[in-house]
């Protein structure tokens, strides 16, 4: 398993929380996502999924990744 950690702005609820992760869920390989909204991170846990895929789905939920 493999873990990605991206800074998004903008999380501030469990509204955030629940649209991001039911974005990223649906991309191949994600098995956890972790939104942490305090840290203002988002981590993905999986085997092989496409980074740029979970940067895209982020962008899906209303969030955008930071750096």
């Amino acid at each position: 398993m493999t873990s990605s950690t991206y800074s998004v702005d903008g999380m501030t609820c469990e509204h955030c929380v629940h649209a991001i992760t039911g974005e990223v869920s649906k991309i191949d390989g994600v098995a956890e996502v972790n939104v942490d909204l305090g840290a203002e991170t988002v981590t993905v846990t999986g085997e092989r999924f496409d980074d740029d895929a979970a940067r895209a789905a982020i962008d899906e939920a209303g969030y955008t990744v930071v750096g």
